[in-house]
Protein backbone atom coordinates (compact mmCIF):
# COMPACT_ATOMS: atom_id res chain seq x y z
CA UNK A 1 0.00 0.00 0.00
CA UNK A 2 1.38 3.43 -0.96
CA UNK A 3 1.75 6.36 1.40
CA UNK A 4 -1.23 8.40 0.17
CA UNK A 5 -0.37 11.16 2.66
CA UNK A 6 2.35 12.26 0.23
CA UNK A 7 -0.26 12.59 -2.55
CA UNK A 8 1.79 10.68 -5.16
CA UNK A 9 0.75 10.51 -8.80
CA UNK A 10 2.43 9.02 -11.86
CA UNK A 11 1.89 10.40 -15.35
CA UNK A 12 2.60 8.10 -18.29
CA UNK A 13 2.53 10.22 -21.44
CA UNK A 14 3.58 9.95 -25.05
CA UNK A 15 2.37 9.97 -28.64
CA UNK A 16 -0.14 7.55 -30.10
CA UNK A 17 1.06 3.94 -30.48
CA UNK A 18 3.97 4.43 -28.05
CA UNK A 19 2.66 1.75 -25.67
CA UNK A 20 1.28 4.03 -22.92
CA UNK A 21 -1.71 1.87 -22.02
CA UNK A 22 0.34 -1.32 -21.70
CA UNK A 23 2.93 0.52 -19.61
CA UNK A 24 0.26 2.00 -17.33
CA UNK A 25 -1.30 -1.44 -16.84
CA UNK A 26 2.07 -2.95 -15.90
CA UNK A 27 2.79 -0.12 -13.45
CA UNK A 28 -0.70 -0.38 -11.93
CA UNK A 29 -0.32 -4.13 -11.40
CA UNK A 30 3.11 -3.69 -9.81
CA UNK A 31 2.24 -0.81 -7.47
CA UNK A 32 -1.47 -1.26 -6.77
CA UNK A 33 -2.54 1.57 -9.05
CA UNK A 34 -5.62 2.99 -10.69
CA UNK A 35 -5.24 3.96 -14.36
CA UNK A 36 -6.90 7.31 -15.17
CA UNK A 37 -7.46 8.17 -18.81
CA UNK A 38 -5.97 11.39 -20.20
CA UNK A 39 -6.81 10.80 -23.86
CA UNK A 40 -9.41 13.21 -25.24
CA UNK A 41 -10.99 10.55 -27.48
CA UNK A 42 -10.93 7.57 -25.13
CA UNK A 43 -13.40 9.36 -22.85
CA UNK A 44 -16.15 8.57 -25.38
CA UNK A 45 -18.24 5.44 -25.51
CA UNK A 46 -18.83 3.47 -28.75
CA UNK A 47 -15.23 4.01 -29.92
CA UNK A 48 -13.20 1.42 -28.00
CA UNK A 49 -11.38 -0.04 -31.02
CA UNK A 50 -10.79 3.05 -33.18
CA UNK A 51 -9.42 5.05 -30.20
CA UNK A 52 -7.21 2.14 -29.00
CA UNK A 53 -8.90 2.05 -25.62
CA UNK A 54 -7.70 -0.67 -23.23
CA UNK A 55 -9.52 -3.96 -23.80
CA UNK A 56 -12.17 -5.23 -21.43
CA UNK A 57 -9.68 -7.85 -20.26
CA UNK A 58 -7.09 -5.17 -19.45
CA UNK A 59 -9.67 -3.01 -17.70
CA UNK A 60 -10.67 -5.98 -15.53
CA UNK A 61 -7.14 -6.44 -14.15
CA UNK A 62 -6.87 -3.09 -12.34
CA UNK A 63 -9.27 -0.16 -11.87
CA UNK A 64 -9.54 2.03 -15.00
CA UNK A 65 -11.27 5.40 -14.78
CA UNK A 66 -12.58 7.93 -17.34
CA UNK A 67 -12.64 5.45 -20.24
CA UNK A 68 -15.84 5.55 -22.30
CA UNK A 69 -17.60 7.67 -19.68
CA UNK A 70 -19.14 10.24 -22.05
CA UNK A 71 -21.55 9.82 -24.93
CA UNK A 72 -20.10 10.77 -28.33
CA UNK A 73 -22.86 13.39 -28.53
CA UNK A 74 -21.01 15.36 -25.83
CA UNK A 75 -17.99 17.63 -26.24
CA UNK A 76 -15.46 17.15 -23.44
CA UNK A 77 -13.43 20.23 -22.51
CA UNK A 78 -10.18 20.34 -20.60
CA UNK A 79 -12.07 21.83 -17.66
CA UNK A 80 -14.66 19.05 -17.64
CA UNK A 81 -11.94 16.41 -17.85
CA UNK A 82 -10.02 18.10 -15.03
CA UNK A 83 -13.05 17.91 -12.75
CA UNK A 84 -13.50 14.20 -13.48
CA UNK A 85 -9.79 13.49 -13.12
CA UNK A 86 -9.50 15.26 -9.75
CA UNK A 87 -12.35 13.12 -8.45
CA UNK A 88 -10.72 9.94 -9.81
CA UNK A 89 -7.33 10.81 -8.28
CA UNK A 90 -8.87 11.52 -4.89
CA UNK A 91 -10.86 8.28 -5.07
CA UNK A 92 -7.66 6.33 -5.77
CA UNK A 93 -5.89 7.91 -2.79
CA UNK A 94 -8.92 7.15 -0.64
CA UNK A 95 -8.56 3.49 -1.57
CA UNK A 96 -4.82 3.49 -0.87
CA UNK A 97 -4.03 3.15 -4.59
CA UNK A 98 -1.49 4.96 -6.77
CA UNK A 99 -3.15 7.20 -9.39
CA UNK A 100 -1.59 6.63 -12.82
CA UNK A 101 -2.66 9.24 -15.36
CA UNK A 102 -2.17 7.82 -18.83
CA UNK A 103 -2.67 9.52 -22.18
CA UNK A 104 -1.44 11.57 -25.07
CA UNK A 105 -3.54 14.72 -24.62
CA UNK A 106 -0.91 17.00 -23.17
CA UNK A 107 -3.35 19.81 -22.43
CA UNK A 108 -5.41 17.54 -20.19
CA UNK A 109 -2.36 16.41 -18.25
CA UNK A 110 -1.16 19.98 -17.82
CA UNK A 111 -4.54 21.13 -16.46
CA UNK A 112 -4.41 18.41 -13.81
CA UNK A 113 -0.85 19.19 -12.69
CA UNK A 114 -0.77 22.97 -13.12
CA UNK A 115 -4.44 23.94 -13.19
CA UNK A 116 -6.49 25.90 -15.66
CA UNK A 117 -7.26 29.61 -15.60
CA UNK A 118 -10.73 30.89 -14.78
CA UNK A 119 -11.76 32.32 -18.14
CA UNK A 120 -14.98 34.26 -18.77
CA UNK A 121 -18.12 32.32 -19.59
CA UNK A 122 -18.98 32.35 -23.28
CA UNK A 123 -22.62 33.20 -24.07
CA UNK A 124 -24.49 30.41 -25.83
CA UNK A 125 -25.25 32.57 -28.84
CA UNK A 126 -21.54 33.29 -29.38
CA UNK A 127 -20.73 29.57 -29.18
CA UNK A 128 -23.48 28.81 -31.68
CA UNK A 129 -22.15 31.54 -33.98
CA UNK A 130 -18.64 30.08 -33.81
CA UNK A 131 -19.86 26.63 -34.82
CA UNK A 132 -21.99 28.08 -37.61
CA UNK A 133 -19.05 30.10 -38.89
CA UNK A 134 -16.83 27.03 -38.99
CA UNK A 135 -19.51 25.12 -40.86
CA UNK A 136 -19.89 27.99 -43.33
CA UNK A 137 -16.20 28.58 -44.04
CA UNK A 138 -14.62 25.16 -43.58
CA UNK A 139 -11.54 24.52 -41.46
CA UNK A 140 -8.79 26.20 -43.53
CA UNK A 141 -10.67 29.50 -43.97
CA UNK A 142 -11.87 29.42 -40.36
CA UNK A 143 -8.28 28.90 -39.21
CA UNK A 144 -7.31 32.00 -41.21
CA UNK A 145 -10.10 33.98 -39.57
CA UNK A 146 -8.84 32.91 -36.15
CA UNK A 147 -5.33 33.98 -37.22
CA UNK A 148 -6.61 37.49 -37.95
CA UNK A 149 -7.98 37.70 -34.40
CA UNK A 150 -5.30 35.76 -32.53
CA UNK A 151 -2.16 35.00 -34.58
CA UNK A 152 -0.37 33.54 -31.55
CA UNK A 153 -3.02 30.87 -30.98
CA UNK A 154 -3.45 30.21 -34.70
CA UNK A 155 0.26 29.49 -35.03
CA UNK A 156 -0.10 26.70 -32.45
CA UNK A 157 -3.21 25.10 -33.92
CA UNK A 158 -3.62 22.83 -36.92
CA UNK A 159 -6.54 23.81 -39.21
CA UNK A 160 -8.24 20.49 -38.39
CA UNK A 161 -8.33 21.24 -34.65
CA UNK A 162 -11.92 22.46 -34.75
CA UNK A 163 -12.59 22.46 -31.01
CA UNK A 164 -9.66 24.71 -30.09
CA UNK A 165 -10.18 26.97 -33.11
CA UNK A 166 -13.77 27.50 -32.03
CA UNK A 167 -12.56 28.28 -28.52
CA UNK A 168 -10.16 30.96 -29.80
CA UNK A 169 -12.77 32.48 -32.14
CA UNK A 170 -15.50 32.64 -29.51
CA UNK A 171 -13.21 34.05 -26.82
CA UNK A 172 -12.25 36.98 -29.05
CA UNK A 173 -15.84 37.56 -30.14
CA UNK A 174 -17.15 37.47 -26.57
CA UNK A 175 -14.45 39.58 -24.88
CA UNK A 176 -12.56 41.46 -27.59
CA UNK A 177 -9.34 40.02 -26.14
CA UNK A 178 -7.36 37.21 -27.82
CA UNK A 179 -7.33 33.85 -26.04
CA UNK A 180 -3.52 33.92 -26.05
CA UNK A 181 -3.61 37.12 -23.99
CA UNK A 182 -6.08 35.58 -21.54
CA UNK A 183 -3.76 32.61 -21.17
CA UNK A 184 -0.85 34.92 -20.36
CA UNK A 185 -2.76 36.97 -17.80
CA UNK A 186 -4.95 34.41 -16.06
CA UNK A 187 -2.83 32.42 -13.62
CA UNK A 188 -4.09 28.88 -13.02
CA UNK A 189 -4.56 27.36 -9.58
CA UNK A 190 -3.40 23.73 -9.21
CA UNK A 191 -6.51 21.64 -8.50
CA UNK A 192 -4.63 19.20 -6.25
CA UNK A 193 -2.59 21.24 -3.74
CA UNK A 194 0.41 19.38 -2.35
CA UNK A 195 0.46 16.94 -5.26
CA UNK A 196 3.68 14.95 -5.68
CA UNK A 197 3.73 14.07 -9.39
CA UNK A 198 6.31 12.39 -11.59
CA UNK A 199 6.17 11.99 -15.37
CA UNK A 200 7.29 9.00 -17.41
CA UNK A 201 7.48 10.06 -21.07
CA UNK A 202 7.53 7.42 -23.81
CA UNK A 203 9.07 9.05 -26.88
CA UNK A 204 10.07 6.48 -29.52
CA UNK A 205 12.09 7.41 -32.58
CA UNK A 206 9.97 8.35 -35.56
CA UNK A 207 11.23 5.43 -37.67
CA UNK A 208 9.87 3.06 -35.02
CA UNK A 209 6.67 4.90 -34.16
CA UNK A 210 5.28 5.39 -37.67
CA UNK A 211 5.29 1.68 -38.62
CA UNK A 212 3.64 0.95 -35.25
CA UNK A 213 0.89 3.48 -36.03
CA UNK A 214 0.26 1.85 -39.40
CA UNK A 215 0.27 -1.72 -38.08
CA UNK A 216 -2.11 -0.77 -35.31
CA UNK A 217 -4.60 0.73 -37.74
CA UNK A 218 -4.58 -2.45 -39.82
CA UNK A 219 -5.26 -4.38 -36.62
CA UNK A 220 -8.14 -2.03 -35.77
CA UNK A 221 -9.78 -2.86 -39.10
CA UNK A 222 -9.42 -6.58 -38.35
CA UNK A 223 -10.88 -6.12 -34.87
CA UNK A 224 -14.04 -4.33 -36.04
CA UNK A 225 -13.28 -0.63 -36.38
CA UNK A 226 -15.55 -0.35 -39.41
CA UNK A 227 -18.51 -1.68 -37.43
CA UNK A 228 -17.77 0.82 -34.67
CA UNK A 229 -17.75 3.73 -37.11
CA UNK A 230 -20.98 2.49 -38.68
CA UNK A 231 -22.55 2.50 -35.21
CA UNK A 232 -21.29 6.03 -34.66
CA UNK A 233 -22.73 7.22 -37.98
CA UNK A 234 -26.11 5.71 -37.07
CA UNK A 235 -26.32 8.19 -34.20
CA UNK A 236 -26.60 11.08 -36.72
CA UNK A 237 -24.31 13.34 -34.72
CA UNK A 238 -23.11 16.82 -35.63
CA UNK A 239 -19.92 16.47 -37.68
CA UNK A 240 -18.20 19.15 -35.57
CA UNK A 241 -18.31 17.03 -32.39
CA UNK A 242 -14.90 15.77 -31.19
CA UNK A 243 -15.87 12.09 -31.42
CA UNK A 244 -16.63 12.53 -35.12
CA UNK A 245 -13.06 13.72 -35.64
CA UNK A 246 -11.28 10.89 -33.81
CA UNK A 247 -8.36 9.46 -35.75
CA UNK A 248 -9.73 7.07 -38.35
CA UNK A 249 -13.38 8.12 -38.06
CA UNK A 250 -13.58 10.65 -40.94
CA UNK A 251 -11.47 8.35 -43.09
CA UNK A 252 -13.58 5.24 -42.52
CA UNK A 253 -16.76 7.28 -42.92
CA UNK A 254 -15.53 8.21 -46.39
CA UNK A 255 -15.45 4.49 -47.23
CA UNK A 256 -18.81 3.76 -45.60
CA UNK A 257 -20.36 6.60 -47.64
CA UNK A 258 -18.82 5.25 -50.86
CA UNK A 259 -16.57 8.29 -51.27
CA UNK A 260 -13.32 6.28 -51.18
CA UNK A 261 -12.26 2.68 -51.48
CA UNK A 262 -11.25 0.89 -48.29
CA UNK A 263 -7.59 0.97 -49.36
CA UNK A 264 -7.79 4.72 -50.00
CA UNK A 265 -9.48 5.32 -46.65
CA UNK A 266 -6.92 3.13 -44.90
CA UNK A 267 -3.96 5.02 -46.40
CA UNK A 268 -5.57 8.37 -45.61
CA UNK A 269 -6.06 7.29 -42.00
CA UNK A 270 -2.45 6.14 -41.71
CA UNK A 271 -1.21 9.46 -43.10
CA UNK A 272 -3.41 11.40 -40.67
CA UNK A 273 -2.20 9.28 -37.77
CA UNK A 274 1.47 9.79 -38.64
CA UNK A 275 0.96 13.55 -38.83
CA UNK A 276 -0.87 13.54 -35.50
CA UNK A 277 1.91 11.51 -33.88
CA UNK A 278 4.47 13.98 -35.20
CA UNK A 279 2.56 16.90 -33.65
CA UNK A 280 2.32 15.04 -30.35
CA UNK A 281 6.06 14.35 -30.32
CA UNK A 282 6.79 18.00 -31.00
CA UNK A 283 4.46 19.10 -28.20
CA UNK A 284 5.94 16.72 -25.65
CA UNK A 285 9.52 17.66 -26.57
CA UNK A 286 8.76 21.36 -26.21
CA UNK A 287 6.27 21.37 -23.33
CA UNK A 288 7.27 18.53 -21.00
CA UNK A 289 10.35 18.03 -18.86
CA UNK A 290 9.98 14.34 -17.96
CA UNK A 291 11.35 12.81 -14.80
CA UNK A 292 11.96 9.60 -16.75
CA UNK A 293 12.43 9.66 -20.52
CA UNK A 294 12.04 6.37 -22.35
CA UNK A 295 13.23 6.81 -25.95
CA UNK A 296 11.60 3.67 -27.31
CA UNK A 297 8.25 1.98 -27.56
CA UNK A 298 7.19 0.32 -24.37
CA UNK A 299 7.67 -3.41 -24.01
CA UNK A 300 7.78 -5.66 -20.95
CA UNK A 301 11.55 -5.99 -21.13
CA UNK A 302 11.77 -2.38 -19.92
CA UNK A 303 9.56 -2.97 -16.88
CA UNK A 304 12.28 -3.27 -14.27
CA UNK A 305 13.94 0.02 -15.26
CA UNK A 306 10.61 1.85 -15.12
CA UNK A 307 9.59 0.10 -11.90
CA UNK A 308 12.92 0.97 -10.29
CA UNK A 309 12.44 4.64 -11.12
CA UNK A 310 8.91 4.64 -9.68
CA UNK A 311 9.98 2.83 -6.51
CA UNK A 312 12.62 5.50 -5.94
CA UNK A 313 10.08 8.24 -6.57
CA UNK A 314 7.65 6.76 -4.06
CA UNK A 315 10.39 6.40 -1.42
CA UNK A 316 11.68 9.96 -1.86
CA UNK A 317 10.11 12.43 0.61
Amino acid sequence: MIDVATKPLIVIAGPTASGKSACALAVAREFGGTVINADSMQVYGVLRIITARPSEQDESQVPHKLYGVLAPSEACSAGHWQDMAVEAVQEAWGQGRLPIVCGGTGLYIRTLIQGIGAFPEIPGEVRDAAMARLEELGNPAFHQEVAERDPVIAERLHPSDSQRLIRAWEMFEATGTPLSQWQEEVKPEPPLPGLKASTVLLLPEREDLYPACEARFDLMIEQGALEEVRALEALNLDSSLPAMKALGVPELLSYIRNEKTLDEAREWAKTTTRRFAKRQMTWFRNQVEPDYLHSAQYSKRFDEKIFSFIRQFLLTP
